[in-house]
This record gives C-alpha cells, structure tokens and sequence, in this order.
C-alpha cells in the first residue's frame, strides 16, 4: 500500500508525481525563447495536468533560465494556473562561462537571495511553494544561509525550503542553524540508480567500501518526515523503449522484465518503472524528467500498479546484476 507523501502530510497538496521542467526552453545557451518553446511548454503542462500532476520542478540554471521562462509566458497566458499548483525551484549552481574550467557551487547567502529574486521574475510569480539548496557546497556557512532564508521567508518569497543531492549530516548541520524546517531532499534514484538501496543491504559487507551513496540518509528523511524525491526516475528510457545497444546485459535484462511485467499488468514500461521507487515505504515522489506529452501520458496510474514483494525484488535484483547475500 502506496504511503501518503509526507508533504501531504505537512499540509502541501502534492501529486504523487511530480514534472521536471529542466527539458523546457529549448537549448542550454543564450538564445532567446522561441514560439515553438512556448507551445512545448504549454504541452507539457496540459499533458502532466491531465494526469494529475500539479507539481512542476524547476531550477535557476535549468537551459539557463530558459525553462522558467516559458513558464512565466504560461502563467501570463493562464493567469488562473499559478494558485492551482505547486513550483518548486532549486539555486546554488553556477554554470561554466567561457574562461571557466568547470560548474561550480554556491550556497552563499548572496547568491540565494539573488539567484530567488532572478527565479521569481523569470517565472513571473511572487512566491515559490518550495526552494531546495541545488547542490552541497564545501564552502557554506550555515549560519548565512540560515540568515537568507530567514530574510526570504519574512519577505513571502519563499514558503518551504529543501535540499538537494544532500546527505544527512549535511541536512543536519544546516538544520542546526535555520528556523524553517528542511522539507524535501531531492536525490538520484531510480531501477537503474540503486546505491541508495545497495547501501542498505550491504551493510556490514566488504562491498560496502565500493558504495559512496551516504549511509542513513534515506532513514534520516523519513524519520525526520523530509520528502524523498527521485530525479532521474524514468532512468533516461533505458527500461521504456530506449536503444540498448552498448548496454550491460543487467541492464538489457531488466528492460525485458519491466516489459514483461507491463504487458501482465497491462499497463505501460514508464509506470512499472516509477511504480518500483513508489512501492518502497518511503513514500518517494518521483520528480519525471521528460516533457514529451505522450511519455507524460505514459506515467499515468503509476501509482496504482501494485507490485508484489517478489516482483519488486526481481526488479532489484536484476538491475543489480547480482544475487543478494
């Protein structure tokens, strides 16, 4: 039985599954936004809608800027749409430049406040619901980002605040500092991501030094009533109808039983792959990365699907390439 989504549980009317809109606003460059990105946007919304989705994903790097952007034009178009659901967003990544030699992080207090108020005239809104801190960064100071959110909450910018890619002890040395409750961590999980589950079962055993998936964190969350989201759930196709060719034979194996079992259940690849992260207790909520409205329409029931005990293992297991102790 699916669990309640420990953000209903806070009072936030989420979806069971959430849409990434990190596909929005065509290409990651300084082109400007074109009537073609627009449309796909509107799709995508109307598409995700349609299944019951009301809670969209975005970040301020996102086609840098871009994406918010089509969303602001949304809104503009259905001014209706902004109350009836949930944007969230993420800040704390700086994108190469030329003469840059990489990414790199910032969760100064600075950047917060700037990165937020960049975000809320991009998307053409007063508030986000929920802001989540994109990235760690080894050069944070807890006390200053406690600083900001205090300042952006006091101000209405921001309801709810969140991480992202965090471990617990990350989480909690910042909620050690900040008033406002940590809501969300947003983590790589998916049937083809599974350290978060290897690091569980591997407890006490020599491959346990191989697995960099921080132990306890998904225990922490879920003690601590923090919402687990899953970026990357649909794991890029690879179990619903992408080119196996190159692939490990794990995997290519695993694609044949996620079809196997959607064709039992008659149902589609894309909900038996999100059904298997929404099987696990933890209530995670899937945040899709596609906005092509037919692989949107494709989620649909995912949370109705039903797994049994067995058929979850033999997913795992699959995908793990290897028996259990």
């Amino acid at each position: 039985m699916l669990k309640t989504l420990p953000l209903n549980a806070r009072g936030i009317p989420a979806s069971r599954i959430a849409l990434g809109c990190m596909g929005l606003g065509g290409g990651w460059d300084h082109e400007p936004l074109t009537a073609e990105n627009i449309r796909q946007g509107h799709d995508a919304v109307e598409a995700a809608l349609s299944i019951g989705i009301n809670f969209f994903d975005h970040a301020d790097i996102y086609t840098r800027g871009k994406a918010e952007k089509v969303f602001g034009q949304i809104f503009k178009d259905r001014p209706r749409l902004r109350e009836e659901i949930i944007i969230q967003s993420k800040c704390g990544i700086r994108l190469i430049e030329p003469g840059d030699t990489s990414n790199t992080f910032d969760i100064s207090g600075e950047h917060i406040l700037r990165s937020v108020d960049g975000t809320l005239s991009r998307l053409g809104t007063e508030y986000l619901d929920i802001l989540l801190l994109h990235r760690p960064d080894p050069l944070m100071d807890p006390e200053e980002i406690a600083e900001a959110l205090r300042q952006l909450k006091k101000a209405g910018k921001v309801r709810h605040f969140g991480v992202s890619n965090m471990s617990a002890s990350q989480i909690r040395l910042l909620q050690h500092y900040c008033d406002e409750p940590f809501i969300v961590n947003q983590l790589h999980m998916s049937l083809a991501q599974i350290s978060w589950l290897d690091a569980m079962v591997s407890v006490n055993r020599e491959p346990w030094k191989d697995i960099t998936f921080p132990e306890g964190t998904v225990e922490y969350c879920r003690m601590e009533n923090i919402q687990l989201q899953a970026w990357g759930p649909l794991a890029q196709g690879s179990f619903s109808g992408r080119s196996l060719e190159g692939q490990p034979e794990n995997i290519v194996q695993t694609a044949a039983l996620v079809s196997s079992l959607a064709e039992q259940k008659n149902t589609t690849p894309e909900a038996i792959v999100l059904s298997w992260l929404m099987t696990h207790p933890a209530a995670i909520q899937p945040v899709i990365g596609t906005v092509n409205p037919k692989r949107i329409a494709a989620c649909a029931g995912a949370d109705k699907v039903g797994l049994s005990r067995k058929e979850w293992y033999e997913l795992y297991i699959s995908s793990r390439g290897e028996k259990l102790p």
